[in-house]
């Protein structure tokens, strides 16, 4: 956890790689009208997924990401955020049944600079933003 969430957590931002900035601006601006949010560093979706599907099939089936989404209250939204495709960390409202709205880059080919490529796919701090005002309940979000 790069922000521990809160007991009460209303929302979680989930990222993995340059979208880095981007997440933990879009956290500093919700926070004051979301409670307890969390900022969830992914170094590698790959692996924490490969651990989540051996754990569903090994008898204590416990993995990585259940232990960092265990404290989650249900009521929890997941934003994900990647500079990939959306679906790479997707997955993770999976793990305990959270709602989630992932954020990444779903056509390939664009080209410009970095910060008018993230506005364009909603990865950029104003998109994130946009995705917690849209997905959930509480004082509209600027």
């Amino acid at each position: 956890w790069l922000r521990e969430p809160g007991p009460n957590a209303e929302v979680v931002i989930a990222y993995q790689g340059v979208v880095a900035p981007e997440a933990i601006r879009a956290a500093g601006r919700i926070a004051g009208a979301r409670r307890d949010v969390g900022v969830l560093a992914v170094t590698s979706a790959d692996r924490l997924h490969a651990g989540w599907t051996a754990a569903r099939h090994a008898p204590d089936g416990v993995s990585q990401a259940d232990r960092l989404l265990a404290g989650l209250p249900p009521h929890c939204l997941i934003v994900t955020v990647i500079d990939g495709h959306p679906m790479t960390l997707g997955w993770l409202g999976a793990v305990r049944g959270h709602r989630t709205a992932p954020l990444g880059v779903e056509r390939f080919g664009q080209t410009g600079r970095i910060a008018d490529l993230y506005r364009h796919f909603g990865i950029d701090a104003d998109g994130i933003v946009a995705a917690v005002g849209r997905h959930s309940a509480g004082r509209p979000l600027g």
